[in-house]
């Protein structure tokens, strides 16, 4: 029941004052949302939320970011941004933002340091800060000037769509608290004559605002200095910093400098002091000297130490991906290429350079690498290291964001978005929705590369020689494209395993070794175009080698139909074809299992002779059941032709394949798990045509007990080919062999296989006692000492010895 509001406040009037208890309030079900909403609850007293700021500040230094690294990122953004501010208002509002002398002052960021004073310093050239802006924007946490600037545009109505702004919070500043505990900052404002000081301890509850004893130092802009700990000293070294702004800040728009200092030894050229007088004694010196014609000994040379700066700029690269792509050349795209994968990575054989709009814009340039990065080759893909990198306008804010799934691992590239909302450390994003648009987009972008590289590339282009004439490929020649697919396959296979959105374009960029393609790889459409009218099915078969599928007894019947057959090489293959279950409307089929058939043959003419096959050789087929009881999951005539081989051993429609069976126990005795377990469900097919089953099946007759060892052991062994014919190893190999032994010893018509007896090695040392030693020639041994060193010359002549 619902009371209405008039109903609810009269009620409420009457229980305030009646005498009714507190229960019998509550007993009536009113919330106290609803007596709020009628006008009964008091107002009370109003009190403010109380904070300690230096606790805040605490908790935002030590808890907010996970890397001590990022305060260098963050202060150059904010450098960043103070020059974009300046920019903008110096066009807007000249008159204020525009003083004399300031032309000569470029826009850029300068970091120092000073190894001795253990100090690091940050400037800029930007539009500095007020008195009031000091204390408003660096005395509150969390209060982004930034923010205020842009809103304050937008309030206005000059906002400029073009304008990007990186701070958001206003606590990348208080990031150098992580390294420094002691924090400087001098600002110079064109709105204010004076220059300020900012300065707090790491700790402290409060901080000091003063004018700079030092003057205006600063013609604009900002200078932070930090005084590092003991424990960050490391960041007062040139080759550190030169590492963190290369790796977060390589791309921002203005010039990042870092001023080394370098100490060299200088010759020390100080004269002598021009007023002193020469004496007499000297004179007189001078004059013995010049008689005797003494020549004079050389000064000892003397050197000092002298410290030199200079200025390194660590943002040469430009940000290639914000250009339009009609304007950028392709040695442009080849030297940015270098800069994400190294000077010494291989050429790439494609890139996609785009630009996504929707509900979060942003624009990408991807590379599609010639070569297998090293880490894929040392362990598994799922340690791999990221090779996209996010950036949110030119900044970089990770490069550990899985922009592409494990699969496409490989792929080097770039994401840039002015308005991709990230959590306050910048480290995450706030929302994972909008990673997985990104994330989605990118992947098409890379598939659909992928597949732009391959139909360009997939079959051999004509070589022209030095006459223009076209060059006949050589047998080995291979496409650019498979070329690459050799070594990037098994990733594109895990993609189509993996990832059902994009499965149906990732199948096209599959290829194949099959029975017909003479060992080049072909894909699946070009499988599907060669397929026979009334074929419905894509024949697969799976083994080690190409050369070892070709030997299969599996393949007698589809050569017989002249059907082209997939071989499955690759362990990832069995996998594959499960997940794929069908291309274009045909399904796999394998042709090791038990239901393959073909429909070049009228469905009414398979199924006669079928039954015909199974009530003539039923005996045969029950005493067999019972003889491989527990070997096979059932025994059956073939309903496919076998050819030249008496029985083989096929699977189950439902169950894996020979080759999946040994792929999966090796995997299985590799982690220590019991391998029977994934042992396949065999059916043992015979060939009712092959002679030897029909003298089996005259043997068996009506299957009595009576039946002879010999046929037993012509089963089994039939059994064991099957077995091998099938792929499938042998499960009693000393028995198979014994088996062996009988036959061999019926072939040679041995009565027995018992043992010669062991002979008497001293019979056999009297005769060699009596018999003489002879040479290769003929001569006993006493003959050849006699034998003169001259008459074993070759005569020439007569060729002869």
């Amino acid at each position: 029941m619902r009371f209405s509001k008039v109903v609810v406040q009269a009620l409420a009037l009457l229980l305030v004052h009646s005498n009714f208890p507190f229960p019998a309030f509550r007993s009536t079900g009113i919330t106290l949302a609803q007596a709020q909403e009628a006008g009964i609850v008091e107002k009370g007293e109003v009190y403010k939320f109380e904070a300690e700021v230096h606790r805040m500040l605490d908790i935002v230094v030590n808890s907010l970011y996970q890397n001590n690294d990022v305060f260098l990122r963050e202060l150059i953004s904010n450098g960043s941004d103070a020059i974009d501010k300046f920019r903008y208002m110096s066009l807007t509002e000249p008159e204020k933002y525009k003083v004399e002398g300031e032309d000569e002052v470029p826009l850029e960021v300068k970091i120092e340091y000073d190894a001795e004073e253990q100090t690091l310093t940050v400037r800029d050239t930007g539009i500095g800060m007020t008195h009031d802006e000091l204390v408003s924007n660096l005395g509150t946490v969390a209060r982004s000037g930034t923010t205020k600037f842009m809103n304050a545009l937008k309030e206005s109505g000059n906002a400029d769509s073009t304008m990007s702004q990186i701070g958001q919070f206003g606590v990348g500043f208080y990031s150098a608290f992580l390294v420094a505990d002691k924090v400087t900052v001098a600002s110079k404002s064109p709105l204010d004559s004076v220059q300020y000081v900012w300065e707090s301890e790491n700790g402290s509850a409060s901080f000091n605002v003063y004018p700079d004893p030092r003057g205006n130092t600063l013609l604009r802009g900002t200078e932070i200095t930090l005084h590092l700990k003991e424990n960050a000293l490391e960041y007062a070294d040139p080759d550190r910093l030169r590492e963190l702004a290369k790796h977060y800040s390589e791309f921002v728009v203005y010039p990042i400098s870092l001023r080394t200092t370098k100490t060299i030894r200088v010759l020390d050229e100080e004269e002598e002091d021009p007023t002193k007088a020469e004496t007499e004694d000297d004179k007189k010196d001078d004059e013995e000297i010049a008689v005797e014609e003494e020549e004079e000994s050389p000064k000892e040379k003397k050197f000092k130490d002298l410290k030199t700066h200079q200025y390194e700029v660590l943002n040469g690269n430009p940000a290639l991906w914000t250009r339009d792509k009609e304007d950028i050349s392709e040695e442009e795209y080849k030297s940015f290429w270098h800069t994400l994968a190294g000077e010494q990575a291989e050429e790439y054989v494609g890139h996609s350079h785009f630009t996504a709009e929707g509900n979060i814009n942003f624009k990408s340039l991807l590379y599609l690498p010639n070569e297998v990065p090293a880490h894929y080759r040392l362990g598994s893909i799922d340690n791999v290291e990221k090779g996209m990198r996010l950036f949110v306008r030119r900044v970089l804010i990770s490069d550990s964001f899985e922009l592409l799934p494990r699969y496409l691992g490989f792929i080097r590239g770039v994401v840039d978005s002015d308005d991709l909302p990230l959590n306050v450390n910048r480290e995450t994003l706030q929302e994972s929705k909008i990673l997985q648009v990104i994330k989605k987009k990118v992947v098409r972008k890379a598939i659909d590369m992928i597949k732009h590289f391959a139909d360009e590339n997939d079959e051999i282009k004509d070589e022209l020689d030095d006459e223009g004439n076209p060059i006949e490929p050589d047998d080995q020649a291979v496409s650019k494209y498979i070329t690459w697919y050799k070594k990037f396959s098994p990733n594109i296979k895990l993609g189509v395993i993996e990832d059902e959105p994009n499965r149906a374009k990732l199948s096209k960029l599959l290829r194949f070794q099959t029975s017909k393609s003479e060992g080049k790889f072909i894909s699946l459409d070009k499988y599907v175009e060669n397929m026979k009218d009334w074929q419905k099915n894509i024949y697969v078969l799976g083994g080690t080698s190409a050369e070892e599928i070709a030997k299969s007894p599996f393949l007698e019947t589809a050569k017989e139909k002249d059907v082209e057959v997939l071989f499955l090489t690759d362990a990832i293959d069995e996998y594959l074809v499960k997940q794929i279950v069908d291309y274009k409307n045909n399904k796999f089929m394998h042709l090791s299992s038990e239901g393959v058939k073909f429909q070049d043959e009228s469905a009414d003419l398979v199924a006669r002779r079928e039954k015909y096959y199974r009530k003539k050789f039923k005996p045969l087929i029950e005493w067999l059941r019972k003889l491989y009881q527990g070997s096979v999951l059932r025994v059956q005539v073939a309903k496919r032709s076998l050819g030249q081989i008496p029985a083989v051993v096929s699977s189950s429609d439902f169950g894996n394949s020979a080759n999946m069976e040994r792929i999966l126990r090796a995997q299985a005795f590799q982690h220590g798990v019991d391998e029977r377990g994934y042992m396949a469900m065999k059916v043992f097919e015979i060939n009712p045509r092959h002679p030897l089953i029909v003298k089996l099946f005259e043997g068996v007759g009506s299957g009595d007990d009576d039946v002879s060892q010999d046929l037993i052991d012509a089963a089994l062994m039939i059994h064991d080919m099957a077995m091998l014919n099938g792929g499938f190893p042998i499960g009693d190999p000393v028995a198979h062999n014994n088996r062996l032994l009988k036959v061999l010893q019926g072939s040679f018509g041995l009565d027995s296989l018992a043992l010669e007896p062991e002979l008497d090695p001293a019979e056999f040392e009297e005769d060699e006692e009596e018999s003489p030693k002879t040479t290769a020639g003929g001569l006993n041994a006493e003959d050849f000492e006699e034998l003169n060193i001259n008459d074993l010359i070759i005569d020439a002549d007569k060729d002869e010895l």
